[in-house]
């Protein structure tokens, strides 16, 4: 016990997460994955989960596929969208898209949306989105 006694102990701080700082970093990565996928239509994400191999519980990587969050629009130009889980993000109220003239332009507006992010501009729109709970299925 004597050498406990040379050390010196403190209490452990609470680590605490800010729910808009993880937000902001999500949407960040998911929108520098579109940046990805507008330069390889063959992306895909690599996910981490667990599985029961033989009664052990073992880490296994799959594939998930990347959909685009850009579509054409039909006077030729493209509409982007931000999803927060199936819901296209609105930035103001009934906007959802932002139009883009021509594709050479979406890394530009991509680039200009995570700067965005990063600045906290989105923050409202990020909360609001996550704040509607999910739908559940009523089951008879």
């Amino acid at each position: 016990m004597t050498s406990l006694k040379s050390l010196n102990f403190t209490t452990l701080p609470k680590t605490e997460t800010d729910p808009k700082l993880e937000r902001r970093a999500r949407t960040i990565v998911r929108l520098e994955e579109q940046k990805v996928l507008l330069a390889n239509p063959n992306f895909v994400r690599k996910v981490r989960s667990f599985k029961q191999v033989d009664g052990v519980r073992k880490s296994v990587e799959s594939d998930q596929r990347v959909n685009p969050w850009w579509r054409k629009h039909i006077d030729g130009s493209y509409l982007f969208t931000i999803k927060s889980g199936s819901k296209s993000l609105e930035f103001e109220k009934g906007k959802a898209a932002i139009a883009v003239p021509s594709l050479d332009k979406l890394p530009t507006v991509i680039d200009t949306l995570i700067a965005a992010t990063r600045t906290g501009e989105l923050d409202t729109q990020l909360a609001q989105a996550s704040r509607t709970p999910p739908t559940r299925k009523k089951t008879s």
